[in-house]
C-alpha cells in the first residue's frame, strides 16, 4: 500500500528542481512540504513556483519541520554530511544526491551516521535508473551477454551550472566527482555490484579552465573477476550533453545512448524553441531534444525505486553503502592521477562476495585442442581456429557436413 510522504527539499539549484519536479509528478501524494535555500528570494521563488506550502533559509527548521517524514539532501558537496548529522537526529528518511562525500573519509562517516542512528537511506544515483539502462540490466541478469568482460561509460558536456561545483575545496574535485560517480556506478552495476573493485589506472588534467581542478579524465577500474570498468568524463565537451554506455559479455554486447542521438531530432532557423535539453548550447540548427527529460534521466524510476522500498520495509538500489564505495574508487582515481601508476582501492568495509572466479580463459574442442574461435566463413563454412593443447600451437580447422 503506497503510503504518504511529506519531503523536505534541502536546495533549489538545478538538482533540486529536477527532484521536485519529478516528485509531483510522481506516484500521486508524495509532494514537498518545505524547501530550504541559503538565499531567501531563492526559496521564495521556488516555494512559489513548485505550489510547496513551507519555505526557510534555516536549514535545522527545513530538517525539523514536524510534519515531513523525508529529507532530500541537494545542496553542494561539502554540505552533505553536515545535513547527514542534523537529518539522523530526526529519525527521518535521508536521501542524499551524487557524489555522496568529497571523499571517502566523510562517505564512511554519513554511513556510519545512518547506520548508527537506523534511518532509511538512500543514494541518488539516477543514471543507473534510466529505462533503457534498466532494460539492459535485466538482460544481464539473465545471462544474455554471457560474463560481462567490459563496461565503458561516458558523460561529457560543457561543464556545470553553479559556481560551486568549479571550486575544488567546496566539490572535492572536478569531472571525476562530478560525472565520474555516474560512470563507476553504472559500470558497477552491469558488473555486479557484489564484485569488489581492486584497483584503478587513471589520466586527469585540467585542458582548459583556470581552475584547480581536473576538467577531463579517463579511468579503468579493474574488478576481482577480471572485468574492467572505464569511465570516460570532460567538462570541456561542445554540442551538448553525451551520455553512453557500452557493455560486452563473452556472449553479447550492448550499446545505449541516453541524451544526445535519442532518435528525436529536429531543424530549426528561428531559434524560438526555448529549452531544449539539459546542458544544450544552442536553440537553433539541428537539435536534439528530449521528450520527458525526467524519466530519460532517470529520476523517475529512481524515486519509485526509492519510496517503494521505503514503504515496504527494504533496501533501495543504491543505499549510502554503494555511495560510499564511489567515493572510494575516486579517491584511487585521484591517486593515480597524481603517482600515473595503478592504485589500490581501499575499501575500509567489503560487504559483497570475498572470492570471485574470472571469466575463465579456455574452451575445450577435445582431449587435443581448447577453441578460441569459431565463425562462419563467407562461402558458408564454418572454421574453428584452435590451441593445441601439448606445444601450445595456434591451427585452424575447416568443418565440413561430416564433422
Amino acid at each position: 500500500m503506497l503510503k504518504e510522504h511529506k519531503i523536505t527539499m534541502l536546495g533549489t539549484g538545478l538538482i533540486g528542481m529536477f527532484y521536485t519536479k519529478t516528485l509531483h509528478n510522481q506516484r500521486g501524494k508524495d509532494r514537498v512540504h518545505t524547501v530550504y535555500s541559503r538565499s531567501e528570494e531563492k526559496a521564495k521563488q521556488f516555494a512559489k513556483e513548485w505550489e510547496i506550502p513551507g519555505w526557510t533559509t534555516d536549514i535545522q527548521e527545513a530538517i525539523n519541520d514536524p510534519e515531513t517524514d523525508i529529507v532530500v539532501i541537494g545542496l553542494p558537496n561539502n554540505l552533505h554530511k553536515q545535513a547527514v548529522e542534523m537529518a539522523a537526529k530526526t529519525g527521518k528518511a535521508i536521501l542524499c544526491t551524487k557524489p555522496l562525500a568529497r571523499n571517502a573519509e566523510e562517505a564512511k562517516e554519513m554511513l556510519d551516521i545512518v547506520e548508527k542512528a537506523g534511518v532509511f537511506n538512500a543514494y541518488l544515483e539516477d543514471l543507473v535508473f534510466p529505462p533503457k539502462t534498466l532494460k539492459s540490466l535485466e538482460s544481464v541478469e539473465r545471462g544474455e551477454l554471457g560474463k560481462i568482460l567490459w563496461v565503458r561509460s561516458r558523460e561529457t558536456h560543457g561543464g556545470p551550472h553553479s559556481d560551486w561545483f568549479w571550486d575544488i575545496d567546496q566539490a572535492g574535485g572536478g569531472a571525476i566527482i562530478d560525472l565520474g560517480c555516474h560512470c563507476i556506478e553504472i559500470a558497477r552495476n552491469f558488473i555486479g555490484k557484489a564484485i569488489k573493485p581492486v584497483e584503478v589506472m587513471c589520466w586527469a588534467d585540467t585542458q582548459v579552465h583556470p581552475i584547480d581542478a581536473e576538467d577531463n579524465a579517463i579511468g579503468l577500474v579493474r574488478y576481482e573477476n577480471g572485468a574492467i570498468g572505464q569511465f570516460e568524463v570532460s567538462w570541456t565537451f561542445r554540442g551538448g550533453m553525451d551520455l553512453r554506455d557500452e557493455v560486452a559479455g563473452t556472449d553479447g554486447t550492448i550499446w545505449i545512448n541516453h541524451f544526445l542521438r535519442t532518435g528525436f531530432e529536429m531543424f530549426t532557423a528561428g531559434g524560438k524553441t526555448g529549452y531544449v535539453a539539459e546542458k544544450a548550447e544552442s536553440n537553433s540548427g539541428w537539435l536534439f531534444p528530449v521528450g520527458d527529460e525526467v524519466h530519460e534521466l532517470g529520476y523517475v524510476n529512481m524515486f519509485n525505486n526509492i519510496f517503494n522500498a521505503l514503504d515496504n520495509g527494504e533496501t533501495p538500489m543504491e543505499s549510502f553503502y554503494d555511495g560510499y564505495v564511489i567515493n572510494e574508487i575516486i579517491d584511487a582515481c585521484y591517486r593515480s592521477a597524481r603517482s600515473k601508476q595503478w592504485e589500490p582501492i581501499k575499501l575500509q568495509e567489503w560487504r559483497g562476495e570475498s572470492k570471485v572466479e574470472g571469466p575463465g580463459k579456455s574452451s575445450e574442442v577435445d582431449e587435443k585442442y581448447l577453441l578460441i574461435k569459431k565463425e562462419r566463413m563467407p562461402d558458408g563454412k564454418t572454421k574453428l581456429i584452435m590451441k593445441e593443447k601439448t606445444s601450445g600451437k595456434i591451427v585452424e580447422k575447416i568443418l565440413t557436413q561430416s564433422n
